[in-house]
């Protein structure tokens, strides 16, 4: 009878102290899984690149809330820790390294945009970091980083693949052009797209009888135009951003520009304002694009994200449609979080050997890395602007407006050539 006592008290001692133990360690557990893995970076929400980088950011803080509805990663919440560079590059690098040595942020991604993205590369290098980059041109191919992807489909040769589509499209056509003019804005991303340009005219035997740069915030593009008009190119390829795009369109039209061709990398003709703004001037223009409303390009998720963006979007002063950009804001996050679930951790070293050899399923298709960190295929679309009606923007949700001539597997329609026409 003692021993019996004697053990069913030592059994309520052990039990109690057990109890003891996990009240202790619970809480502790509890709260590392509640810990937040912080993702950072800087983005343009002031300055020239404003507009896209507010809704870039738009896109990623949907991202968030999708990915945080769900549990989070791993099992914790995501929590976005940024800051504004002012589409400065000068400011990228200081933002960077207080992200990785004050902030202690687990992961990191990069700004928009190829000027932005550049300075930050060697911080993010010297720290062994995977870069998901959104939208530099060819940004790598003076670091050679291995732990760099970028979402934007330019392909394995970025700076030819960028325009290989529209002159691929130009000498399709009867009669072949002859001559070409490129006109570049004197930026890191307009001069790379200008080098591809001036090598895809090379290899198609096409003599270039015009070939100059403009500095940004040019005011008035007239005198460029008729130069080109003076040299008489059979086409005019354009890299540009936004200001000097909306420029050129418009000198353009006043010249009375003709040529077979006209467009090629003008960025910013692709957003929904500055589409209702040129309005007709915008027709028969070809140019790049990644995405349009095209029956070729309905991938699994993407009307369902754009209805979130449009929603989330009233009011901020950004691109109310967001057919450009915002897709691949939200998709450079679903690559990384994808990769994260994945190696089931933060291993820098595990995360970019499973981006190099995995493909990821996301709101614009399929996405593959190549050796570089480009995509191991090129997408770049070239879209024909077709009968735009002045001050509608609702016309831009619909199919026709935008016609995909290239590449082949998304075409929709068959080009308009030569342009006056």
């Amino acid at each position: 009878m003692l021993n019996h006592r004697i053990w069913r008290r030592a059994r309520l001692t052990l039990g109690a102290l057990a109890l003891a133990v996990a009240a202790v360690s619970l809480p502790a557990n509890r709260a590392e899984a509640a810990k937040p893995i912080k993702i950072g970076f800087s983005m343009a929400l002031s300055g020239g690149l404003a507009g896209a980088g507010k809704a870039a950011l738009i896109s990623m803080e949907i991202w968030r809330h999708d990915i945080n509805a769900k549990g989070g990663l791993l099992g914790r919440p995501v929590k976005f820790v940024y800051y504004d560079d002012a589409t400065n590059p000068a400011r990228v690098p200081g933002i960077y390294t207080k992200l990785l040595d004050v902030d202690k942020v687990d992961l990191v991604v990069s700004s928009y945009g190829t000027d932005e993205i550049a300075p930050a590369m060697p911080i993010v290098m010297r720290k062994g970091l995977v870069f998901p980059s959104l939208f530099g041109l060819a940004v790598n191919t003076q670091f050679n980083y291995d732990r760099y992807f970028q979402i934007m489909p330019a392909g394995p040769q970025p700076k030819i693949d960028w325009s290989k589509g529209f002159f691929q499209l130009a000498m399709e056509q009867n009669p072949k052009p002859k001559t070409v003019a490129i006109i570049a804005a004197d930026s890191d991303f307009a001069l790379n797209a200008a080098g591809g340009a001036r090598e895809n005219a090379k290899r198609d035997g096409l003599k270039i009888v015009y070939d100059q740069t403009y500095p940004p915030g040019t005011p008035d593009f007239t005198p460029i135009v008729r130069a080109i008009q003076a040299a008489h190119p059979d086409l005019v390829y354009v890299a540009s951003y936004p200001p000097g795009s909306v420029g050129i369109v418009k000198a353009a039209r006043e010249v009375g520009l003709k040529a077979k061709m006209f467009g090629g990398g003008m960025v910013g003709l692709q957003f929904a304002p500055i589409q209702k703004n040129l309005g007709p001037m915008l027709d028969n223009i070809v140019n790049l694009n990644f995405w349009a409303p095209a029956p070729t390009l309905d991938f699994p998720g993407i009307n369902a994200f754009l209805k979130k963006y449009e929603k989330a979007a009233k009011g901020k002063g950004v691109d109310p449609l967001g057919q450009y950009l915002p897709p691949y804001a939200y998709a450079y996050m679903q690559v990384l979080g994808k990769a994260v679930e994945a190696t089931h951790g933060l291993n820098q070293a595990k995360l970019a050997a499973y981006m190099h050899t995995h493909t990821f399923n996301t709101v614009v298709g399929k996405v593959k890395f190549g050796k570089n960190g480009e995509w191991a295929k090129s997408r770049v679309l070239m879209v024909q602007f077709r009968n735009i009606k002045p001050n509608d923007l609702d016309q831009f949700k619909k199919p026709g407006k935008q016609v995909v001539l290239y590449p082949r597997a998304w075409k929709s329609g068959n080009i308009v050539y030569p342009f006056n026409e």
